[in-house]
Parts: structure tokens; sequence; C-alpha cells
């Protein structure tokens, strides 16, 4: 496994769940975080937790769905690292009026505005960087959803979900020629604050037995430190005790 003090991880979504576990154990490590997300107060919580462990954090509030927002964080960190060597592609919704029933147009839209355009524009305004240093790893949090067509998902959620495996694969073809490479992670129920837009409440006891935050900043961590020379294409993962299966969710 590398070295990876001193490098520079970008992380969406670095307000809560996955992605603050991704900040704490890649800062943790010694990398440089960049924290993106929509809540500048949640940002700053996690950036304390990482500067209190000696840790280094940048600030940058931002709306994904915004691609000329997106393209000026780039420039930052551009104008302050030179480099970057991971992007964590994490920032994603779901809504409550998600099924076909019921989800309206607005609806469709912010989702596919934030987990298919976003990860899109942060991807491309990553891709400078990482092919002028002939290196870099773009993951992304895709899904359960991304793999298997899941009811209670909604349809906006699965589509966008399988659009983003396609995208990081598309990467992986195009790009392993500079050196980048690109892993999809899709992970089963994951016991973060999106479980709170269900539409039926998930009990404390099931949020219990999900795959946890910290467990999914491990896997980012060991992503992370994998040689130049592999790329792990795509992790599926899940609770042991999978209510996907148990409960027959799909």
């Amino acid at each position: 496994m590398r070295e990876i003090a001193g490098k520079v991880a970008w992380i969406t979504g670095a307000g809560s769940g996955i992605g603050e576990a991704a900040a704490l154990a890649l800062a943790g490590a010694g990398m440089h975080v960049v924290l993106s997300g929509r809540r500048m107060e949640a940002l700053g919580a996690v950036a304390q937790k990482i500067e209190a462990a000696g840790g280094t954090a940048m600030i940058e509030v931002l709306d994904v769905a915004d691609r000329d927002a997106v393209y000026r964080v780039a420039e930052r960190i551009a104008e302050r690292f030179d480099r970057l060597d991971m992007l964590v592609n994490n920032a994603g919704i779901n809504i409550p009026q998600r099924n076909w029933g019921d989800v309206t147009l607005d609806g469709w839209e912010e989702i596919v505005n934030i987990n298919l355009n976003g990860a899109f524009y942060c991807i491309a305004a990553a891709l400078p960087m990482m092919r002028r240093q002939q290196d870099g790893l773009v993951v992304t949090t895709a899904s359960w959803a991304g793999k298997y067509v899941l009811k209670f998902a909604g349809p906006a959620y699965n589509a966008t979900k399988h659009a983003v495996v396609a995208m990081s694969e598309s990467l992986n073809k195009e790009e392993c020629g500079n050196g980048i490479r690109a892993t999809a992670v899709c992970p089963a129920e994951v016991a973060t604050p999106i479980m709170d837009k269900r539409p039926v409440p998930v009990p404390a006891e099931d949020r219990a037995k999900m795959v946890q935050p910290e467990e999914m900043g491990e896997l980012m961590l060991f992503l992370a430190r994998l040689p130049e020379t592999v790329c792990l294409n795509e992790v599926i993962i899940s609770p042991t005790y999978n209510r996907i299966y148990i409960e027959n969710l799909g």
C-alpha cells in the first residue's frame, strides 16, 4: 500500500455521512483535504475535527449542481496545492416523494442535477490537474441502486446511480493511459442522514445493523492507498444483515 501523506483529496458532500467519514479517514492518514458541501456550519464542524487531530482542511462551500462554481473550486485547489490526487465524488440526494406515483418534475430535476450532473461537473473540473500530473483517483459514491433497480429508491435515484457507474467506467476506458483510475462504490444501506428522507422511517435498531459511515471511510482510505498501478473498478458492499434481501425491498 502506498504512502498518501501530503497528497490532496477533494471530497464533495463532506458535511455528513460518507463524505465526512472519508474526510476524517483521509486526513488522518496525512492527506490535505478539501471539504465541499452546501452547509458551511456542517463543513466547519468536520474541519474542526480534522484540525483537532492535527490534520489540515480547506473549506469550499459548493452546490455541485452549479457548474461554474464547481470549476471555481477546482481553480482554487490548483492555486493552493498545484495538484489533486483524489476526488471523492460523493454529493448526492434523494427525496421523500420519489416513486412514479408522487415524483414531480422539479423533484426529478433536483436529483438529476446533483447526483448525475454534479458528479460529471466535478470529474470534468478535476481531470485537467490529474492529466497534467499523469496520476489521479476518482471515487464516485454510487449505490446498490446503481447495480440493481430498487423500488424503494425511486426512478430518478435508480437512473442517476446507474448512470454514474457507467460514467466511472468510461473514465477507466478513456483515461487509463493518463494514469487516472476510477472506482464506483456501490453500497447497500448505509446509516447516514439520507435515511431521514425515506418515505417510511427506518428504525434505530435497523440502522445499527447497516454499514456505518466510518466503515465507508475506511474503504475510501483503502482505495486511496492502493498502488497507482492498480484500479479497483467497482466495489459492491452491503451489510451482512441486508434488509434488501431479508425484507425483499428490491
